[in-house]
This record gives C-alpha cells, sequence and structure tokens, in this order.
C-alpha cells in the first residue's frame, strides 16, 4: 500500500486515486450521513488501495467533515448562487479542493485547481467544471494570495520558445560597407538559423 511517511512523497498518481476515492466516500457521507470510519472501512474493504496515498485519503475523508462549517464559510462568498443550488458532487468538489487550499500546502495551488477540475469532469455535471474551476481559482487568490502573486519561472515563460545563438568570438578587422565607408567590425558572430 502506497503510505507515505512526513519524508516521502507519494506519487501524482497515488494522489490522483486518493482524492478521487476520498470525493466519492465525502459524496457518499454528504447523502447518506454514514460513519466515516465505516465509509473507510468499506472504500479500503471494496477497492483496490495498493496504489493510492492512503494517508491522503484518510486526511482529506475526516479533514473535510471536521472541517466543514469553516470551509463553508469560504467557499459561500465565491459562488453565484446558493450552495443547496449546487450538485452534491460540484459541493464536495469544492469541498475537498478548500481543505487543499488550507491544509494541504505541500500541494502548489495549480494543482489544486486542475486535481478539481479534472474530477468535475470525470463525476460532476456536463460544464461542471468550468464552475468549480471558476470558485476554486477565487479561493486560491483568498486562501494563497502570496502564491499566486508569485511569479513562477516555469509558468512565466510558458509559450514563450528560448532560443539561444551560438555567439563565436573572432578577431576585429576593418571591414569596407557596400557604401564605401570602412568600419571596425564586432568581435563576436552570431549564426543565423
Amino acid at each position: 500500500m502506497s503510505r507515505t511517511s512526513g519524508t516521502q512523497k507519494a506519487s501524482p498518481a497515488a494522489r490522483r486515486k486518493a482524492r478521487s476515492f476520498a470525493l466519492q466516500a465525502i459524496y457518499q457521507w454528504h447523502m447518506a450521513g454514514a460513519d466515516l470510519a465505516k465509509i473507510e472501512a468499506e472504500f479500503c474493504t471494496d477497492n483496490d488501495m495498493s496504489k493510492v496515498d492512503l494517508e491522503y485519503f484518510h486526511d482529506i475523508l475526516h479533514g473535510v467533515p471536521r472541517e466543514l462549517s469553516a470551509l463553508d464559510k469560504i467557499i459561500e462568498p465565491q459562488l453565484d448562487r446558493a450552495t443547496e443550488e449546487l450538485t452534491p458532487v460540484e459541493l464536495s468538489i469544492l469541498r475537498l479542493a478548500t481543505y487543499e487550499m488550507i491544509h494541504r500546502i505541500d500541494v502548489p495551488y495549480k494543482v489544486v485547481i486542475n486535481e478539481a477540475v479534472e474530477l468535475a469532469k470525470s463525476y460532476g455535471a456536463t460544464d461542471g467544471h468550468k464552475y468549480v474551476n471558476g470558485v476554486v481559482d477565487k479561493i486560491a487568490q483568498q486562501v494563497r494570495s502570496v502564491e499566486v502573486k508569485q511569479p513562477n519561472a516555469k509558468t512565466k515563460n510558458m509559450g514563450k520558445q528560448k532560443t539561444t545563438k551560438p555567439v563565436f568570438k573572432v578577431p576585429s578587422a576593418k571591414v569596407k560597407s557596400k557604401n564605401g565607408k570602412t568600419s571596425e567590425s564586432k568581435n563576436t558572430l552570431s549564426i543565423k538559423k
């Protein structure tokens, strides 16, 4: 089983599976009000948990219900409708993502947003992922404002292809231009591709 300690980092795939199972378990808890320990035991019995970050699964599954009112206080101002109007899946995803934003600072906010969107694509209504994306992005700006505002070297230059031309040092020489003037040449040569 993929149990991770504080020094060992779980794979992204193990975390993704943990999130997916945690979402399903939180949804089940939300809809049926069943005991969390019973839900967790059922998931561990009924599913192949060998490639799941079990500590992450446990943390989210127990953390979301424990922090429910605090999470909803963060989510509600970002909504354009009442929480009762959200589908149970969307609400569960928003709670899970908000919990990660607050309590799992080891996960970059962009990863939290992306994973929430992917969960909404897999389990939510058509185009629900767009709504989830907008809400979780607003939550990130509120909860992780320093991280959001900080430029990231990886994303800062995304899309900009960096091209470097080889430069060679050459001795300077007197060069005659087309108009007949003589000038000193630069002592570098840049090769164009």
